[in-house]
Parts: C-alpha cells; sequence; structure tokens
C-alpha cells in the first residue's frame, strides 16, 4: 500500500450499521468478519509461515493499526474445503494447489536465496515472486505445476477476494457492503445513492494555487 491520499478519506462503511442499509443479518455477516477471527485448522505451522508472508507480500498493510487478518481466512476457506468453483486445467484441487503451492514458493526461496520464504525481506519477497510470476523457476518442486496460473489465479486471488470481503477494505474503496434491505438504486455510471460514499476528486492545479 502506498501514502496516496484515498479517495474516500473519512469514510467508515460501519456507519451504516444503525441505518436502514443493514439489517440483522447483515450486522451479523459482518461482525462476524470483523471480530470472530479462525483459529489455524488446516496448514501445517510451517505451511502458516509461508502463508502469513505470502499475504504480507501480495497485499502489505504498513498503514493499518489492525492489519486485515487474511491467512486466517484463507485456512479456513481450506479447512471447510471452500472454493471459487473453478478448477483451472493442469492445476489440482484447490487444497493440494495450495499445499504444492506454498511449498514451491518456500523451495524457490532456498534455491535463490538459500533462505525459506518467510524469512526473507520484504524487497527480496517481491522479487521472488516477480520471478514465479515470470514462470523462471528453478525449485523442481513447480515440475507439473504452471507458477504463473498457481499463483495469479489461486494464491493471489484468494487474498486479494478475502482482502475486498473486510468492513475495512470497503471503507476504503468506499463501498456500502451488501445493502441489504434497503438496496441501490442509481446504478447507472457516475450516479451515486445519498447513502453512498462521496469521492474526492483530486483538485485541479488553478484550485491548488489558491
Amino acid at each position: 500500500m502506498t501514502d496516496a491520499p484515498r479517495p474516500y478519506p473519512g469514510y467508515d462503511v460501519l456507519a451504516k450499521w444503525d441505518t436502514p442499509s443493514w439489517d440483522a443479518i447483515t450486522r451479523e455477516v459482518v461482525a462476524h468478519r470483523l471480530d470472530r477471527v479462525p483459529e489455524r485448522r488446516f496448514f501445517e505451522p510451517a505451511e502458516w509461515e509461508t502463508l502469513a508472508a505470502l499475504c504480507d507480500t501480495v497485499l502489505p498493510q504498513p498503514d493499518r493499526e489492525r492489519p486485515i487478518p487474511l491467512a486466517p481466512f484463507v485456512d479456513a476457506a481450506m479447512a471447510e474445503d471452500r472454493t471459487t468453483g473453478t478448477r483451472w486445467a493442469a492445476l489440482p484441487t484447490m487444497r493440494e494447489a495450495w499445499r504444492r503451492g506454498l511449498a514451491a514458493i518456500d523451495a524457490e526461496a532456498r534455491a535463490v536465496y538459500g533462505r525459506r520464504f518467510h524469512a526473507l525481506p520484504a524487497d527480496a519477497r517481491e522479487s521472488l515472486l516477480r520471478a514465479i510470476d515470470d514462470e523462471d523457476v528453478r525449485a523442481p518442486e513447480w515440475r507439473d505445476l504452471p507458477p504463473r496460473r498457481l499463483f495469479r489465479h489461486v494464491l493471489a486471488n484468494e487474498i486479494v477476494r478475502i482482502y475486498y470481503a473486510h468492513p475495512d477494505a470497503w471503507s476504503e474503496i468506499g463501498f456500502g457492503g451488501p445493502a441489504s434491505p434497503r438496496g441501490y438504486v442509481r446504478l447507472s455510471a457516475n450516479r451515486r445513492d445519498a447513502w453512498e460514499a462521496d469521492l474526492e476528486r483530486p483538485k485541479r492545479r488553478s484550485e491548488r494555487r489558491k
């Protein structure tokens, strides 16, 4: 994440809590994502270390006092065998893809840097993932795994999906969350309902000079 100004400063989706936008069921779902962080159930301790480092590298959160817990929700999805419903060609099942993918990333880190992935500094982790995305790999653990497809469409996709399912991320992008029961009415381009976040547009150069 960068220090660039956020387009929705001061917006907090949780301000909708007691408004007509959310009903009891919606509040229960949001509360679950906020307060009930799952315990580790699926991944082994070494896999968990790699997973946590992978999440921090794909979506670093240095400016968050309370980072969105990504690894626990990935683990919960694997423990419950929840998938997106998509099975990519040349990839194993979701659970096996994650186990083998994390093992391959760790093996690649050892092959390139002589250390496990979670023990690398942030810039080395980023460099390693870029090489994997370019399919420039050395470790034999990749043998029948397509590196780019596994990284982009399984690992990174799930991490990003979980991030943007969290209310803190909704506030960041100005999303109002599940509009139940109120719903959204003004759905055409460049229109917004009164209860949606108001985009703060960058000032023009002439305005900044005043």
